[in-house]
């Protein structure tokens, strides 16, 4: 069964929606340019959010170009980091067994670019000027499923929103979807019956022929 991450949460109502909705895992934006949609969240407080979050949720970090130093902080109350930037594989090594890489696709795109990255899995994202993710635009579906089936599991994010999710998972047959702004009512907050409809399409994407 595809596994769902909802990002960018922002607050405990939209949190806890997620979770009760069947979401696998949240993620909190630490980036500062994330500020400018609304999706910045403060460490402090995403900490205080996840202390009253149920178990077996997973709890992701997403940072950019952050200290090795600030991802170990951040280790102490989610689960993992997500790597936004463009961070030096071999310096973040010490974390990355508990790290996601993000791979922001484009022109020339190809899997083999990533598959000796020592990140647990992989996040293949739109590459968009000015941003390093979370920019809601969609890219090559088919460019994605050439890279499913290698050494990592594939996390399938850009543009994914409830009307395209069961595509996207028909297509490419990813481990897992990420979305955002694709569940949103507003930047930084999430509309629940989204969040509700995107993970029941992405669920059922695999069973529609």
């Amino acid at each position: 069964m595809t596994k769902v991450k909802i990002c960018g949460i922002t607050n405990l109502d939209d949190a806890v929606a997620a979770c009760e909705a069947g979401a696998d895992a949240l993620g909190f934006v630490f980036a500062e340019e994330a500020r400018q949609r609304n999706r910045y969240i403060e460490p402090e407080r995403a900490e205080a959010i996840i202390a009253q979050l149920p178990p077996f949720v997973t709890t992701v970090a997403v940072c950019v170009n952050a200290t090795l130093a600030e991802l170990r902080a951040y280790l102490a109350f989610a689960d993992l980091v997500q790597l936004c930037g463009e961070e030096d594989a071999e310096a973040y090594r010490p974390v990355a067994d508990r790290s996601l890489k993000v791979v922001h696709v484009g022109p020339g795109f190809s899997p083999g670019d990533w598959t000796d990255h020592p990140a647990r899995a992989i996040v293949l994202d739109t590459q968009a000027p000015g941003t390093h993710g979370g920019a809601g635009v969609t890219w090559d579906w088919e460019a994605a499923r050439t890279a499913v089936g290698r050494a990592k599991p594939v996390i399938l994010a850009g543009g994914l929103t409830p009307e395209n999710v069961a595509e996207a998972v028909r297509t490419v047959r990813p481990y897992a979807v990420d979305t955002s702004g694709g569940v949103e009512a507003a930047p930084g907050k999430k509309d629940h019956d989204r969040i509700r409809q995107f993970i029941r399409n992405a669920r059922s994407g695999l069973s529609v022929s």
